[in-house]
């Protein structure tokens, strides 16, 4: 049975190259949930299932160039996280640091650009320098943008657009007749990306989580039950399939 599910597995599973024929997504989003709950089930400190995680972005990356992905868009650390315990907070802030110094050559030789979306109030000043860094030495890359969403919330960068247009219209920079939906969006986070074409959350929950609010207008959703470490290129490629068998009207009659 076993020998059954894995040749029809390879069979269903589908290839980069045939899904580069078809409509890539511009622009990927991801809600990488379930890391917590992989380590549960098999009775290890959640902090293995974070370190399961990285591994799963590794190869999400790396199959996100091979395909021509252009933006690809994480949720690493919402700007709720902070009220986990502190042991865990702790753990993820120097692993971000870790897996950002181990893997930013390899980054960088594939032409991929990091970028940190989210506010930088709370935020450590060793993860600061680390992001600053990265972005430093990928800054010319034009393979694709990857944008790390930390001490992100959609809410606060909402406010936080707003306040920015309020200065600015009261410099005189901004009219206010002129303020209008792209207007709004050139003072998002992800002012220089387009809009999220695809939003894959994993793990079974259905809701956003205050990511990417006003740029998901018109984003397709694609939900699964597997678990961020379980989520393998195969889940990938079948999210992307699955994106290109839907018909986006964007709101028109066809």
């Amino acid at each position: 049975m076993n020998f059954i599910s894995s040749f029809l597995s390879s069979i269903l599973t589908p290839k980069v190259k045939d899904l580069k024929k078809g409509s890539v997504p511009q622009h990927v989003g991801i809600i990488m949930d379930g890391n917590g709950r992989w380590a549960a089930r098999r009775h290890l400190p959640r902090v293995v299932g974070h370190r399961a995680g990285v591994a799963t972005l590794r190869q999400v990356i790396k199959t996100s160039v091979e395909l021509g992905v252009k933006y690809l868009t994480v949720f690493a650390f919402s700007s709720e996280n902070w009220d986990r315990p502190q042991r865990e907070v702790d753990f993820l802030m120097d692993l971000f640091v870790d897996t950002l110094g181990q893997e930013l050559d390899s980054l960088n030789k594939n032409g991929v650009k990091i970028k940190i979306i989210g506010s930088k109030k709370k935020t450590p000043e060793k993860v600061l320098q680390c992001f600053n860094h990265a972005e430093d030495i990928t800054s010319s890359n034009n393979k694709m943008v990857f944008n790390i969403a930390f001490n992100y919330g959609s809410r606060g960068e909402i406010i936080d657009a707003v306040k920015n247009i309020i200065r600015d219209c009261r410099r005189g920079k901004v009219d206010i007749e002129d303020i209008n939906e792209k207007l709004i969006s050139s003072y998002t986070y992800t002012r220089e990306c387009p809009d999220p074409d695809l939003i894959i959350r994993t793990s079974g929950e259905y809701r956003i989580s205050n990511f990417l609010l006003w740029q998901s207008a018109y984003t397709e959703f694609y939900f699964t039950r597997t678990l961020w470490p379980d989520f393998s290129k195969k889940h990938y490629l079948r999210a992307i399939q699955n994106y290109q068998k839907r018909n986006r009207r964007f709101g028109r009659v066809q």
